[in-house]
């Protein structure tokens, strides 16, 4: 199965942290399932990096050019028909990143490894 990561749970899984479900850890380490992080979630890390909101010990990219392909991570391009589809769902969700990962969770046809119950409003298929 394709799966997209959350930004939230990309990094929980990067940290082994507790808050990752056991669930959502279990269906990201079969290797039967395929992994996509969005281009979006790494543009959120650099941001939140920035700001010093996620305590990184390394520049992002670094930290993601090494993590993504050691645990098999696949990057999911933003495309056109993702960044526009977001103008068609409705405002359930204030976070523009939220938004574009759930245009392309439905695009994509991918259910979306997220913690996040406010993304069930838009009818994605979300798992944890």
């Amino acid at each position: 199965m394709n799966l997209l990561l959350d930004t939230h749970t990309l990094l929980w899984f990067l940290r082994d942290d507790p808050t990752l479900s056991p669930t959502a850890k279990a269906i990201i380490l079969d290797p039967a399932n395929h992994k996509y992080v969005s281009v979006a979630s790494c543009w959120e890390i650099a941001i939140k990096a920035t700001r010093n909101k996620l305590g990184l010990t390394e520049p992002s990219g670094i930290l993601l050019g090494r993590e993504l392909p050691r645990n098999g991570f696949d990057l999911l391009p933003i495309e056109l028909r993702h960044a526009t589809h977001i103008e068609l769902l409705p405002e359930h969700h204030k976070d523009p990143f939220d938004r574009l990962l759930a245009a392309q969770s439905l695009l994509e046809a991918m259910p979306l490894v997220s913690v996040d119950v406010q993304l069930d409003a838009y009818g994605v298929t979300r798992l944890w």
